[in-house]
């Protein structure tokens, strides 16, 4: 299992404690949760159950009830709520000869149907039941991340401080995508894994629909712009799989996307038409948790400059370039390769990139074990020029890192008309924000800096190769 070594070495751990367990694995749709805990146990459970996207209460208790049956318990009779259904899994449960009895419920968001008082029952077969034993370890999985956090893993009721373990499954590295690569055969080299990475972002759902067969962007043209591809409906499924009411999430969704360096929750609720109240709130705090976005402080303002930014690749690449248009003509990702559009996004989405494997530029740079904190900035003042910088690093030794990251074909080249923007929005900065930090102008490149009479104003440099290292 290509990337998940210390996620399953843990679940094993757990399985081989003498005590009962519960755990939640959680982490956006399509990040492979599912997969993880099949794959860890060998497919092997003393009872498995998959909740019903949408349904409602009768057909949730229904096909609890049908997965009871087909797994042995025959004769199972249809439960009248969930209290009903959770004594039901007990009795079958007892009749179990395994010495370690794992149940996994997957999807347990959808199972929490309106006024089906699903979180109350799962709170009475744990604790009454599950926790007095020392053989159950009960496995909870949900793709909507802020319903997990909100019912199970800040619970204020039965559930407070219940949960033994949690595993947040992230999304893949670059490095891991590589790994990925090389074990289904993909025949891509790094150059292309960062542009697949800037389609695909690092779900493994995604990357597992490649065809070695195809190149990256015959791949891309198949699953994305064809009237049968895969991921042409994946947009709407996406949001609502992990929100119940996903409308006001796309709202603030494109708001966001219309600013490259986020926005305030003032100008999100402008945009988006979405008062600014508790609604808000919840809205933005559920997209961060879902990872979807990231909140930052400009450096220089409080927190009441907080800046909400859109992170996720696969969602800006739908905007991009599948919203709005009809999947019916083949070869549309291909005749764009030299188009303006695509190279100006292909900037864009590099810097996205870049975002996830902010660890990564930190180890680069040798400043992975010094405190800091990462964001973006603009100038406020007018005769700035629009001065702007997508990525800083704050650190508490005294230094802040501005970022420039640049995704070209060869090493990059400073260009004189280039290099005089550089040094006006560093000096803006310097005078707006920096106070008495040193400032160090660092690049990110694919492939590093071209040597010339302007290279020498860079203090560091980071290249793709960096962001693949783990």
């Amino acid at each position: 299992m290509v990337g998940r070594t210390e996620e399953e070495r843990l679940l094993k751990e757990i399985a081989a404690q003498d005590r009962s367990q519960f755990v939640v694995v959680y982490g956006r749709r399509r990040v492979g949760k599912t997969f993880l805990v099949r794959e860890t146990f060998g497919y092997r459970f003393a009872f498995t159950h998959t909740g019903i996207e949408s349904g409602g209460m009768a057909e949730q208790l229904a096909a609890f009830r049908d997965s009871l049956e087909d797994q042995g318990f025959e004769g199972c009779p249809m439960p009248r709520d969930w209290l009903g259904a959770f004594s039901l899994l007990k009795k079958f449960l007892k009749r179990s000869t395994d010495p370690r009895k794992v149940v996994f419920l997957d999807e347990l968001p959808w199972m929490d149907s309106p006024r089906s008082r699903f979180v109350p029952a799962l709170e009475n077969f744990w604790n009454g039941w599950c926790a007095a034993r020392k053989d159950i370890v009960l496995i909870v999985c949900g793709s909507a991340t802020s319903w997990m956090a909100k019912k199970v893993l800040r619970n204020k009721g039965g559930l407070f401080n219940r949960a033994n373990r949690t595993i947040c499954l992230e999304p893949f590295t670059l490095g891991q995508c590589e790994q990925y690569v090389r074990e289904r055969g993909l025949g891509m080299d790094r150059r292309e894994i960062a542009e697949g990475y800037m389609v695909f972002g690092g779900a493994p759902y995604y990357w597992s629909l490649l065809d070695p067969a195809l190149s990256l962007a015959q791949n891309v043209d198949r699953l994305c712009f064809t009237p049968a591809g895969e991921l042409v409906p994946e947009f709407k499924r996406l949001y609502a799989s992990v929100f119940r009411r996903p409308a006001r999430h796309l709202k603030a969704v494109m708001a966001l996307a219309a600013r490259q360096l986020g926005s305030t929750r003032e100008e999100i609720a402008r945009a988006s038409g979405l008062p600014n109240t508790g609604v808000l709130t919840d809205v933005l705090e559920e997209l961060e948790q879902s990872g979807f976005v990231r909140r930052y402080a400009p450096i220089g303002r409080s927190k009441k400059g907080t800046v909400f930014q859109l992170v996720d690749c696969f969602t800006l690449f739908h905007l991009a370039f599948m919203a709005g248009r009809s999947p019916s003509r083949k070869g549309f990702w291909i005749d764009s390769v030299d188009s303006p559009g695509r190279h100006a996004w292909e900037g864009l989405a590099f810097e996205r990139v870049c975002l996830w494997h902010e660890s990564q530029i930190r180890a680069a740079l040798g400043i992975a074990g010094v405190a800091s904190t990462l964001g973006s900035w603009r100038s406020s003042e007018k005769g700035s020029g629009g001065a702007q910088i997508d990525l800083l690093i704050d650190r508490r030794d005294g230094v802040v890192n501005v970022c420039e990251m640049k995704f070209s074909v060869g090493p990059f080249a400073i260009t004189a008309d280039y290099a005089g923007k550089l040094r006006n929005k560093l000096s803006v900065f310097k005078e707006e924000a920096a106070g008495r930090k040193s400032v160090h102008l660092t690049f990110v490149t694919a492939h590093g800096l071209k040597r010339n009479e302007y290279s020498g104003m860079v203090q560091s440099q980071v290249t793709l190769d960096d962001l693949f290292r783990d």
